[in-house]
């Protein structure tokens, strides 16, 4: 059965369509409120009645084909919630649930936390993510515009989140179905030059040891800042000069390692360490045996001996470097880059040195030499127009 009721006074109306019995007997109703603003509609009995008895039929038919979604008061950060619980911590990657994490805590959730799920539409996603293009927008350390990799970012939790609330049948569509994914404007990476390493590598011998070898390591090896982090003291091979790249560590929290394999099978791999590396490295041994031999019982590595690490054994958080780089290089007044970039900057120095792509390419851990031409193709292409004035300075000399 479906009926209409009006509701009191108002231009509105209460649809009922019955939709069966629940497992105790009891008779199960769906009821849907529309209201009429059209004044011809409202002076009209015949066409009014006629309107609404064709919502009627529709709302019928959609209770019968079971696509009707009864009105839902749950906010989005009540359904963050379930979706944490019942998806995120399943099947996203630890990282990328730290990045989805991070994003929702300082930007989605103080804008739609608040609101039901159900009434937020394509309108309100647009502006959010356009508000997210000004200036200071960005949070923390550097002011100004957020990068437009960091809104994609953003695009890509919003859609993942409402798509589990349309599977679960919580809304009929996705508010991103209609919104343009933002177009990521990716900027040239400048890595340190000659003088700017010099000046790096100077103001860093007034900082504690294990941030001068991290530093001084990721600019001589190019290892990646889980890799760094993942190094243990058996990974070094003391007679050949090599360090062997074997894990990651993805997220510490607490200090507890969450350690797994490199991203690519080609990111095991072997790297040879000048002499000087080397010496530094033999010497923070040193320093770091001394440390546990103190610590004695209050030793909290478990089976790990990671090189990066708290003094009682704890792994470094993944986010540590990175934000005491950026204190270092602010309290220097150095030029920013991020910790990354110098694992860039140790890849364009060996191609500044004339060393061979495919070797650049092993050191790093990329799948395929043409990862590693694409990434640096600009540092590649500028090494090659010197080699073609060294021919020239040769041709010249010939004729001469």
């Amino acid at each position: 059965m479906a009926s209409i009721e009006r509701r009191g006074e108002s231009n509105s109306w209460r649809l009922i369509v019955e939709a069966g019995y629940d497992a105790h007997g009891k008779r199960l109703k769906r009821y849907k409120t529309i209201r009429v603003e059209d004044p011809s509609l409202l002076r009209t009995t015949k066409r009014l009645k006629e309107y609404l008895q064709e919502e009627l039929v529709k709302f019928k038919i959609e209770v019968e084909a079971g696509e009707y979604i009864a009105p839902e008061k749950m906010t989005f950060s009540a359904f963050v919630n379930e979706w944490r619980t019942n998806y995120a911590l399943k099947h996203l990657a630890e990282r990328t649930l730290y990045t989805y994490e991070s994003n929702l805590k300082t930007r989605i959730i103080p804008t739609f936390g608040h609101m039901r799920i159900d009434q937020i539409k394509p309108l309100h996603i647009i502006r959010f993510l356009d508000s997210l293009d000004k200036d200071n927008s960005r949070l923390g350390f550097r002011e100004g515009r957020l990068s437009s990799g960091s809104i994609e970012i953003v695009h890509r939790v919003l859609k993942n989140i409402f798509s589990r609330a349309v599977e679960w049948k919580l809304i009929k569509e996705n508010p991103l179905s209609g919104v343009k994914k933002p177009t990521v404007r990716y900027k040239q990476i400048i890595p340190y030059d000659n003088q700017e390493i010099q000046e790096l590598l100077q103001a860093l011998q007034k900082e504690p040891i294990h941030w001068r070898v991290i530093v001084t390591l990721a600019l001589t090896s190019g290892l990646r800042r889980g890799e760094l982090l993942g190094l243990e003291w058996h990974h070094i091979n003391w007679d050949d000069g090599t360090l062997d790249v074997l894990q990651s560590v993805s997220l510490a929290p607490a200090g507890i390692a969450h350690v797994k394999e490199p991203k690519t099978r080609n990111s095991k791999r072997k790297v040879s360490l000048p002499t000087s590396m080397l010496e530094q490295l033999r010497y923070y041994y040193e320093v770091k045996s001394d440390e546990r031999r103190m610590i004695g019982d209050k030793w909290k590595g478990g089976n790990y001996n990671f090189i990066f690490c708290h003094p009682d054994g704890r792994a470094f958080h993944q986010e540590r470097p990175y934000l005491w780089f950026r204190n270092f290089l602010k309290k220097n007044n150095l030029r920013y880059i991020k910790f990354h970039t110098l694992r860039h900057t140790s890849a364009t120095l060996l191609i500044n040195q004339g060393v061979h792509a495919k070797i650049i390419a092993e050191r790093l851990g990329h799948g395929s030499i043409q990862v590693t031409m694409n990434t640096y193709g600009f540092a590649l292409r500028t090494a090659d127009r010197a080699a073609a004035e060294k021919f020239e300075s040769i041709i010249n000399q010939m004729e001469t």
